[in-house]
């Protein structure tokens, strides 16, 4: 019930709070006040967007914003914050272009650093050929990089340099080349028979022949080995193991044969700095089959003096 004064503001009897004069269905309003805490939170929101605007960026223009009197904006400590990154990553880098490989795979630490960096360089540069886990593509040319079957050497010395120079680049007169000559028309189909059986029993998967090691004496020892060990010096790859560039079976080695396949790496020292080559060299390493001339010979192998890692 309301108190009706006709010359004051009616007032609530039970409130003592003014109405607002709103009525709707019967229902009307009370005109009662804020609390004051929240008055002067209000307030003071207010003053302190006042001071925003003349301290801080605040109001778009044209060509740009107001700037402020401090002067700060967050574009500005985002450089801030990117030059302090890149100055310690300057450092880390001429830390990893300045160690000798030797001594870089006996720093953990530093080693770890290097193959975080190649890892990341990986996906940019390598992925596309290699695949995402490096296992390449067999019978499509794109070689394996996390198994031990290195064409030019795996240790580190070796994979930097083939990423530099790359295979068959005809644009780097330091590339590595390595070509087989097709011998299409040279033996019937016979002949190519009995020679992909007998390239096939350096691995156990077939029986040689008496012609198919005369064809393979007189044409192939010279390069791939007596017993198909291969030659990295030549980049001439390894017949007497399992793995295959562009395929094992019979039919691919016979097709090999007639008209080799020989794929191309770009050389990656015109496009990525020394560090990063560095650092993908280090990330290939690390995947497993990377070498240490230790390995290499105990097993027995040559490695060029300028080696590389395992290319079509």
């Amino acid at each position: 019930m309301a108190n009706e004064r006709p010359d004051t503001k009616r007032i609530d009897e039970a409130t003592g709070t003014g109405f607002v004069g709103h009525e709707w269905d019967g229902i009307e309003e009370l005109d009662t006040p804020m609390p004051r805490w929240w008055l002067w939170t209000f307030y003071l929101t207010i003053a302190w967007a006042l001071v925003y605007v003349v301290l801080y960026p605040a109001w778009p223009l044209i060509a740009k914003g107001t700037e402020g009197t401090l002067g700060w904006t967050s574009r500005g400590q985002l450089a801030a914050e990117m030059g302090d990154a890149e100055k310690a990553r300057a450092e880390l880098n001429r830390q990893i272009a300045t160690v000798s490989l030797a001594d870089l795979q006996a720093d953990p630490e530093l080693m770890s650093k290097a193959v975080a960096g190649g890892a990341a360089a990986f996906k940019v540069n390598c992925i596309q050929c290699h695949g995402t886990g490096a296992a390449g593509s067999q019978g499509l040319g794109y070689p394996n990089l996390a198994d031990d079957d290195w064409l030019w050497g795996g240790d580190l010395a070796a994979i930097e340099i083939t990423l530099k120079h790359g295979i068959r680049d005809a644009g780097d007169g330091e590339t590595r080349i390595s070509a087989m000559p097709p011998f299409a028309g040279v033996f019937d189909q016979s002949q190519l028979s009995a020679l992909a059986d007998h390239v096939l029993s350096f691995s156990g998967k077939a029986k040689s022949s008496p012609v198919g090691a005369q064809i393979y004496a007189d044409n192939c020892v010279a390069c791939h080995g007596e017993k198909g060990q291969g030659d990295r010096v030549q980049g001439a790859p390894r017949l007497s193991d399992a793995i295959w560039l562009y395929g094992g079976t019979r039919e691919e080695i016979i097709r090999q044969v007639l008209d080799p396949h020989m794929g191309m790496m770009p050389a990656w020292g015109k496009r990525l700095d020394p560090v990063t080559i560095r650092m993908l060299a280090a990330y290939v390493h690390s995947l497993g089959g990377g070498e240490d001339f230790a390995t290499v010979e105990a097993k027995g192998e040559q490695t060029p003096a300028v080696d590389g890692d395992e290319q079509p």
